[in-house]
């Protein structure tokens, strides 16, 4: 029996750059060109470790302009104008989610940036319920997929492995949730409505319950 069900926030809540061309849309924003494109991915690569737990993004800014020749104006945020304002809502899996709370709790266990997650509820991208719990790697300073953060979620839940179903769009995330007992689904970012569809059939399954 399911009794708690974690979702992932970008690529599976809501539509962030997974499954898209927004990311290279990104690039180009930033001045990156073909030629200096590698350099810019491994730039990027070396960061990934302090993003989702250190400083705004936005400290990124003068050495991208430093190293890259980028250009931005004053007010221009890498988080917000760079990423947030490129996320769009996720319709299919709202009504999903607002069904599966009828049923049991619900959280969030997401890699954040900081600042990020306050952003996406100021833009109402997220379905306005009341999580039950909801665990930002740049507040908990954990990121997936170390296990520690997984530790956090179960005593969050106040629920045991089994119970505990994770919805999430990367294997490596649900590999190691796997390791803890947890019921995983694979959400496909490239078909959020077919996803969707899916996650609720399959939490159906799961929970024993019926609709």
């Amino acid at each position: 029996m399911i009794s708690f069900v974690y979702f992932d926030v970008g690529g599976v809540a809501i539509k962030d750059f997974s499954g898209s061309d927004k990311w290279t849309e990104l690039k180009k924003e930033l001045g990156v060109t073909p030629e200096n494109d590698a350099e810019f991915e491994d730039f990027w690569l070396s960061y990934e470790s302090e993003r989702c737990l250190g400083p705004n993004v936005d400290t990124l800014l003068p050495l991208i302009k430093k190293r890259f020749g980028s250009k931005f104006s004053d007010n221009y945020s890498l988080l917000i104008d760079g990423f947030v304002n490129r996320f769009e809502v996720n319709k299919s899996i709202w009504p999903v989610i607002k069904k599966i709370h009828q049923k049991c709790k619900v959280g969030l266990l997401t890699n954040m940036y900081p600042g990020m997650y306050e952003a996406i509820l100021d833009r109402g991208l997220l379905p306005d319920i009341d999580w039950d719990a909801v665990i930002d790697s740049s507040v908990v300073k954990l990121q997936k997929p170390d296990k520690k953060i997984y530790e956090l979620a179960e005593r969050l839940a106040n629920f045991n492995g089994h119970e505990i179903l994770f919805v999430e769009n990367s294997r490596t995330h649900i590999k190691k949730a796997e390791e803890f007992g947890w019921q995983c689904i694979l959400f496909d970012s490239k078909n959020y409505e077919e996803s969707s569809i899916r996650l609720e059939e399959v939490f159906k399954s799961l929970s024993g319950r019926k609709s």
